[in-house]
């Protein structure tokens, strides 16, 4: 049952156990993770946990790896390593500090192909999905829009405008444009002629 509602492997469940009797100081050990996953196939005990509710703010990112797997050369002997790049992807919820979705993929996989499995939860609603600006690609918004979660994506350094329907982004290039940041929050003044001159300067720019 511990293991159900703390989700844990039956690794850490054993030093969870250990480390709730030490507390306690009750001389007792919990049995060994092999022992447990043995006798838990004669254990039926079913129960409702909680649920997590939405997301409130979901962050996506990712990583590569470089990797000497098994069978590669290892570099004694003056002989050069052999190394195996991998893509890590992570999303975290800033809210729970909890990793909702961790991927290890190739390094040949594009983030276009990594990012919809990045924002699948069947059972839990997003509310506002931030990534960095190598995820700036149409497909990313229109994943984003049909599961209705609000984007936080800088464009790319040197991004031109796209159709109206991405008046979000489009409003994020004028950020970048203007200011030379990539803060997607910023809130302009309309009324400000100014900023409207300069504005209409970027947008002529940006879409010739």
């Amino acid at each position: 049952m511990l293991k159900q509602i703390f989700s844990m492997t039956l690794l850490a469940l054993q030093g969870f156990v250990d480390f709730i009797f030490t507390l306690i100081k009750v001389p007792l050990k919990c049995l060994e993770y092999t022992c447990i996953s043995k006798r838990a196939k004669f254990i039926n005990v079913q129960f409702k946990t909680p649920t997590r509710g939405e997301i409130t703010h979901l962050v996506i990112d990712s990583t590569g790896l470089n990797v000497l797997g098994e069978g590669e050369l290892d570099g004694k002997n003056g002989q050069e390593k052999r190394r195996i790049w991998r893509k890590l992807y992570l999303a975290v919820d800033t809210k729970k500090h909890e990793v909702i979705y961790a991927n290890l993929s190739l390094s040949n996989v594009t983030n276009r192909e990594a990012f919809p499995g990045l924002i699948c939860q069947k059972y839990r609603k997003i509310k506002v999905a931030s990534a960095e600006a190598t995820f700036d690609r149409r497909v990313s918004y229109d994943d984003l829009s049909r599961k209705k979660i609000r984007e936080l994506i800088p464009p790319r350094i040197g991004s031109r405008y796209w159709s109206a329907d991405y008046a979000d982004r489009n409003q994020a290039v004028v950020n970048q444009c203007l200011t030379g940041d990539n803060n997607t929050e910023v809130k302009y003044d309309s009324l400000s002629p100014t900023f409207d001159s300069r504005k209409s300067d970027v947008q002529s720019k940006t879409a010739s």
